[in-house]
């Protein structure tokens, strides 16, 4: 049986681009420097790219979906110049306190619940025990780690050692360069080592 593809889960804000205080113009949203390159020479290598975001501003009306899809064309146009392709975008539009009723829930999606990992997984095929997730909070890695991938969080001094084990990256990253290396270099032992086995 042909293996299921394994995939890099991209948190979007502060972990692709720039920090900025909900983003709501494709503006807005700036790759960082050299990450363009690396997520090339990982796509090269069988990596399915997947961004995942929570997109709150939705709920609290602060921009609609039709916003959040120029924002995302403006991300692909600006990943195209390093020949990247997304795979995958999956956005959770939901809030608890949002300003829209509709979307002011509870939800399977929102990070750190894994609902848009997995429904990624099941739609375009891919295998989350050999996968990734890079996120700068630890709400990312625990979505992650509560769909079967390996962690990394970049770590920004922003979070608190976690309490759960549930919380616990497989590896701390001084930025999203540094954790896409370590991708790199993992799965160059893959080859030789079986780094997941599962009994």
């Amino acid at each position: 049986m042909q293996r299921q593809r394994r995939a890099i889960f991209l948190d979007r804000d502060v972990t692709l681009v720039h920090p900025y205080h909900y983003p709501s113009r494709p503006e807005h949203l700036r790759m960082y420097a050299g990450i363009g390159p690396v997520l090339h020479r990982l796509q090269t290598q069988g990596f399915a790219l997947v961004l995942v975001t929570n997109q709150s501003g939705i709920a609290r009306g602060y921009f609609t979906e039709d916003d959040l899809s120029a924002m995302h064309t403006h991300l692909q146009q600006s990943l195209a110049e390093s020949d990247v392709t997304l795979d995958g975008i999956y956005f959770c539009p939901h809030h608890p306190d949002g300003a829209i009723p509709e979307l002011a829930i509870h939800c399977d999606c929102r990070k750190p619940r894994p609902g848009m990992v997995l429904q990624a997984a099941h739609q375009l095929g891919l295998d989350r025990t050999h996968s990734w997730f890079v996120g700068d909070i630890l709400d990312d890695v625990e979505a992650g780690n509560r769909a079967g991938c390996h962690t990394i969080l970049v770590d920004l001094g922003t979070e608190q050692l976690p309490e759960l084990a549930i919380r616990q990256p497989d590896f701390i990253a001084r930025n999203t360069l540094h954790a896409l290396h370590i991708i790199e270099m993992v799965a160059s032992l893959e080859h030789d080592v079986n780094l997941v086995y599962c009994p």
